[in-house]
């Protein structure tokens, strides 16, 4: 079973950036597709972007398009989310995914095997 550690949330203001990472405790989790979900309190659990096996995919709720970046270096079983721009209503727990022998992302979080504790992300104004 493999386990997913996130890292890089914080506090910032409003504008500013954080970049989220998300490292995967066995290796060959590391070609599998993978994704950031977030939740907000009092909201349900959304999408926010998924990567492919190989990286050469990428998806993103609309929101984040423009300011969020997902990407993985498989080499080092770790992936990331570079978050500019960021606004108030990014606030959220931000959790990572992976998507067992599956190298296609997904927005859906129930297509998901694996996920992390979560990283609390908080954005003032």
């Amino acid at each position: 079973q493999v386990q997913l550690v996130e890292s890089g949330g914080g506090l910032v203001q409003a504008g500013g950036s954080l970049r989220l990472s998300c490292a995967a405790s066995a290796r060959t989790y590391s070609y599998y597709a993978m994704g950031w979900f977030r939740q907000a309190p009092g909201k349900e659990r959304e999408f926010v972007a998924t990567i492919s096996g190989r990286g050469y995919t990428t998806d993103y709720t609309d929101s984040v398009k423009g300011r969020f970046t997902i990407s993985r270096d498989n080499a080092k079983s770790t992936m990331y989310l570079q978050m500019n721009s960021l606004k108030p209503e990014d606030t959220a727990v931000y959790y990572c995914a992976v998507r067992q022998d599956r190298l296609q992302p997904s927005r859906r979080g129930s297509e998901y095997d694996y996920w992390g504790q979560g990283t609390q992300v908080t954005v003032s104004a």
